[in-house]
């Protein structure tokens, strides 16, 4: 673990390594999209599949809105533009992914593949979202790859049902 990790408030840290999953390495990025995927799996089991799609959305929401102050106290902690072991983003993003998809196998792992993919390669306009200050360039960027996944992941269940 990093020692600047320590450094930052707790809640702060907490919430912006998604309870230490970024910590893991290598890939901190991919354990904490695996993370959020194996989470809503497990979260889903207790809601109705009519409650679902409204539940991932709120807790989206949730994610992004405590993501950004959260990665931003910790950004300012640790002098580092984009510390690779703050996750909180991979999670909005990823969940953002799965919004009214099936709970199967299948379509967590088209969800988990797609999200990775935008995350990584950041088509226009993605990636002039990263040059937004602090918490909100780090949140927001994925929140664009979220989207653009989501997008693609509609339109895959379009075709292949």
């Amino acid at each position: 673990m990093s020692d600047q990790f320590f450094v930052a408030p707790r809640w702060a840290s907490f919430i912006a390594t998604f309870a230490g999953i970024g910590q893991i390495k290598p890939a901190p990025g991919t354990w904490g999209s695996a993370g959020a995927v194996i989470l809503w799996w497990l979260i889903s089991r207790f809601i109705p599949v009519s409650f679902q799609s409204a539940s991932l959305a709120a807790l989206a929401l949730t994610v992004v809105l405590a993501g950004i102050p959260a990665a931003t106290r910790v950004i300012r902690t640790t002098g580092t533009k984009d510390p690779q072991f703050v996750v909180i983003d991979e999670v909005a993003g990823q969940w953002i992914t799965l919004i009214a998809a099936p709970i199967t196998w299948k379509c967590l792992l088209a969800g988990f593949i797609l999200f990775r993919a935008f995350d990584i390669v950041k088509p226009p306009p993605i990636r002039a979202l990263e040059r937004l200050p602090e918490g909100i360039g780090v949140v927001i960027d994925d929140v664009g790859a979220g989207i653009y996944a989501w997008v693609v992941l509609r339109i895959l269940l379009h075709w292949i049902r």
